[in-house]
């Protein structure tokens, strides 16, 4: 298959070439060190960050006369944060004017406290900036005329500002002037708003002339050095002039799909009734005061927040004064009535236990949505300083409001995490053509989008059982019957109505926020199996995690000992035109050579090579490196010791069979920065206890209903039961020793579960039960490394008793892993392999039983069967 060429991919697609195979730019101290502590870049922001420097660095990318350049990332995926870095990197380049400039004047204030405000909680920058030895100051100025050479200047604007100010040059506003004597770093968010020339390419040129798009064109092309970064959440690819405009411009591309399927987004429900707009309100403040109560049970603060959309601004005024009339005249009977099932019951019946009056509940709803804590964004009126400032921080503690009304002023432009109702107070529907949802339809999916912004949590009672990264994501997707599901999802409220929620389901998918296709599965205990003995008495073991000091810190994080270090150290001038040039079509092009991967363990590499790199990080000297490892006996030590760095794995690709030192050193550096970065987000350490304590199998088991995006056939999402390759095909419905009613996991889980079918009857000629439990994220299974203490749930446990000593138990683990898991998972086998010797089983049960607990290594069907089967047969005595 060809190589494609530059002509046939995007920019971001060329740069994720280079990304994917390890050509990766760390991000540079100028940037680390002044952003704001409380940020921490997540991994597809230090992408666009990698892609970015690649684009400036690489003189064999083809590119423009001008940098001009587009971040394609989703609402809530910290695009300001992106604009913060590159306002650093480009000072550091020696730019020190930046124009910031958005459609929207809403949108201006809440950005300047962002930029400009250090004691705004969203601020971006460190508390003092300093770039190359020297402080930065950050000055906010109406033009460029007299900006401070050693200051970073921001300039704030709207692109109808900007084009009247040309049109029409005043005193203290920016001009053509501004963009020609100094070079100017252009900033334009929601950028989709100025491609109104790009759209209207057949109009009269004078009429171009006169838009927007050309103002921002004739400021960009007024000095060879302005660069011009846009940034959108919306970039209408279909439209063949934006196309043609932005495919060799889009450096980094994060639309709202892939940023939901990392689990930063709430899900999204539509809650649909037969109540009239009120009844559908009070649903929202009852499940609001819900989560607020959840979340406060789990130690969190947090002041849920509903917003209340009419479809004209009279409507919503006429609906503020009946809100507030009916607000003090709620009744607990009113509440009641609300729970009839489903999610409302479960609600009411949860203040019920705590107060079966229910006189408590009226009264929070009563106090928390009172008139003081409300605020009106309906129209520019609304539209104050002192307003957007107070709806782009309704996270703050001390900010009141709980209930907003609108009609479309929140659209775009809104940073809000903690909205978790979106009522629609209207029934109109407004349809569509040939397919397609309808314009306000598509407005309604925006807003939905503004409110899918991930509210970050994490509760006392599983903070000490998950990752600290785990705030930031969705927790209980694999767990939709736990109640605090409720907590990571947006729910819309609207009237019934089927052709209206299809609509909304089009605009949604189109946007990202929805999947294409959604497949709801229930993980089942079989009726026979809950009835048996062993479901009444067998025991389950696992163990927990615990704070440790660094004393007792004896390697190096798993995660960062067993990750993928891939370079390409190729020195073929023909390599990156074969990749990346346009092809010519002359056939006399030189051949590429053979490539070779080489992968070297570092313990492999010349130690004066590793030690001379290693010297050249102040973050790794040995005192550094002590500070966190305090039985490190020496940098040799922490190069050379499977404890430390000494099995991690670098492969390159090299045009010969021989590494230089050049090229080893390089490799180095990538595990070094990855180490050096590791080192700096040290905040807590765990290890795993080896005492594993016992439960009855029977209050850990339950069923699972659970959602999966996108289900791969034959793989996730699907059954085993009715797979249509024989292969991996098995009749668990029928099959006693598989405990609940199907398998819906990967590909390689359904190859283990066909391939212990065909052994199962030879262990039932040993052990009297045989039950194999597939571990579908049950909390009270997961174990953790007896080392790092990091969290491991196996897929799959396996139950056997022995015949003629009943109340003999085997615990065994089984994880099969996919070939392209099998390196970078390494450090879970290694676990699995050390709990047979390491695991002590306790139970406080007197019942004298014996107990074993075994870890197998890795199921692989294409790999490591042989491993495997020898592993079984040794660990069972059966063949």
């Amino acid at each position: 298959m060809s190589v494609p060429s530059t002509q046939d991919m995007f920019l971001f697609q060329q740069l994720d070439l280079f990304y994917d195979f390890g050509a990766r730019h760390e991000l540079p101290t100028h940037i680390e060190q002044n952003l704001a502590p409380h940020i921490e870049l997540r991994e597809y922001q230090a992408h666009a960050f990698s892609n970015t420097l690649e684009y400036l660095s690489n003189d064999k990318l083809s590119k423009n006369r001008q940098t001009h350049l587009l971040y394609h990332m989703a609402t809530g995926s910290g695009k300001t944060v992106m604009m913060a870095g590159l306002i650093l990197h480009y000072y550091s380049l020696g730019y020190r004017n930046f124009l910031f400039f958005v459609n929207q004047t809403n949108i201006i204030e809440k950005t300047k406290a962002n930029f400009l405000d250090s004691a705004s909680a969203k601020y971006l920058f460190a508390e003092s900036i300093e770039i190359d030895g020297m402080r930065v100051p950050i000055n906010e100025v109406g033009n460029f005329a007299a900006a401070d050479p050693n200051a970073i200047n921001l300039c704030f604007s709207t692109t109808q500002k900007l084009h009247l100010d040309f049109l029409d040059p005043k005193e203290d506003a920016l001009t053509t002037d501004d963009f020609e004597d100094a070079p100017v770093v252009m900033i334009s968010d929601e950028s989709h708003h100025v491609n109104t020339r790009t759209k209207r390419a057949t109009k009269a040129e004078d009429e171009e002339d006169r838009s927007w798009e050309y103002t921002v064109s004739s400021a960009f092309l007024g000095n060879r050095d302005n660069v011009l970064l846009e940034f959108t959440a919306t970039v209408d690819l279909r439209d063949r002039n934006i196309l043609q405009k932005y495919k060799d411009k889009i450096v980094f591309d994060y639309p709202l799909a892939r940023f939901r399927e990392s689990g930063f987004t709430k899900d999204f429900q539509n809650f649909q009734s037969v109540l009239d707009p009120w009844g559908r309100t009070l649903q929202a403040l009852v499940l609001s005061e819900y989560r607020r109560a959840l979340l406060a049970d789990g130690g969190v603060f947090s002041k849920p927040v509903v917003l209340l959309k009419s479809q004209r601004i009279d409507d919503s005024k006429a609906f503020y004064n009946e809100f507030f009339q009916r607000l003090q005249r709620l009744t607990e009977n009113e509440i009641l009535e609300m729970a009839t099932d489903g999610l409302m019951k479960e609600a009411i019946s949860y203040f019920q236990a705590k107060d079966p009056s229910l006189r408590s509940l009226r009264s929070s709803i009563q106090q928390g949505f009172a008139e003081e804590n409300a605020i009106i964004m309906n129209r520019s009126t609304d539209n104050s300083t002192e307003k957007q400032l107070a709806v782009n921080s309704l996270e703050d503690h001390s900010n009141p409001y709980r209930i907003i009304f609108t009609v479309d002023m929140l659209n775009e432009g809104w940073d809000v995490l903690n909205l978790y109702d979106i009522v629609r107070l209207y029934e109109t529907r407004q349809g569509g053509k040939a397919g397609k949802p309808g314009a306000y339809t598509i407005k309604e999916a925006q807003l939905i989008g503004r409110g899918a912004r991930y509210f970050p949590f994490m509760l006392e009672n599983e903070s000490i059982e998950r990752d600290q990264e785990d705030r930031f994501v969705r927790k209980y997707d694999q767990d939709l019957d736990s109640p605090n599901r409720l907590l990571e999802t947006l729910l819309y409220h609207s009237k019934q109505d089927s052709k209206y929620i299809t609509e909304l389901r089009l605009a949604l998918r189109e946007t990202g926020l929805l999947p294409d296709e959604v497949t709801e599965v229930t993980y089942e205990l079989k009726p026979a199996f809950k009835q048996t003995d062993f479901y009444h008495e067998a025991m389950v073991f696992s163990n927990h995690r615990e704070e440790v000091s660094r004393e007792e810190v004896t390697q190096l994080d798993n995660r960062v000992k067993s990750a993928i270090y891939q370079l390409d150290v190729r020195h073929a001038p023909s390599r990156l035109v074969s990749l990346f040039e346009t092809d010519s079509g002359e056939t006399d092009a030189p051949k590429s050579p053979k490539a070779h991967t080489i992968r070297r363990k570092i313990s492999e590499i010349p130690l004066n090579v590793a030690l001379g790199s290693l010297a050249s990080y102040d973050a790794l000297r040995f005192e550094v490196l002590k500070h966190y490892f305090p039985h490190l006996n020496s940098a040799r030590e922490f190069i050379t010791s499977s404890d430390y760095l000494g099995d991690t794995e670098i492969t390159f690709q090299s045009d010969t069979e021989d590494l230089t030192a050049t090229d080893l050193r390089a490799g180095l550096d990538k595990v070094f920065l990855a180490v050096a970065s590791y080192l700096a987000g040290i905040k807590v350490t765990y290890r795993g206890t080896h005492q594993f304590e016992a439960k009855r199998l029977n209050e850990v088991l339950r069923n699972k209903r659970l959602q999966i995006a996108n289900p791969v056939e034959g793989g996730i999402g699907t059954s085993q039961i009715s797979d249509p390759d024989s292969s991996r095909r098995v009749n668990l419905e029928s099959a006693e020793w598989y405990v609940y009613n199907d398998n819906y996991g990967t590909s390689e889980e359904k190859s283990f579960v066909k391939y212990f079918s065909t052994v199962v009857d030879d262990l039932k000629q040993r052990y009297d039960e045989v039950y194999l439990v597939r571990n579908e994220r049950l909390a009270p299974l997961a174990i953790y490394s007896f080392e790092t203490g990091e969290r491991f749930e196996p897929d799959f446990l396996l139950f056997l008793r022995k015949k003629g000593q009943p109340y003999k138990q085997q615990q065994l683990y089984v994880e099969p892993k996919g070939t392209h898991l099998l390196e970078t998972d390494k450090w879970k086998e290694d676990f699995l392999l050390a709990i047979e010797q390491n695991a002590i089983p306790h139970t406080v049960y007197v019942d004298n039983t014996d107990y074993r607990i075994i870890g197998l290594p890795f199921y692989n069907q294409e790999n490591r069967m042989t491993e495997f089967r020898d592993a079984l047969k040794a660990a069972t005595g059966v063949c």
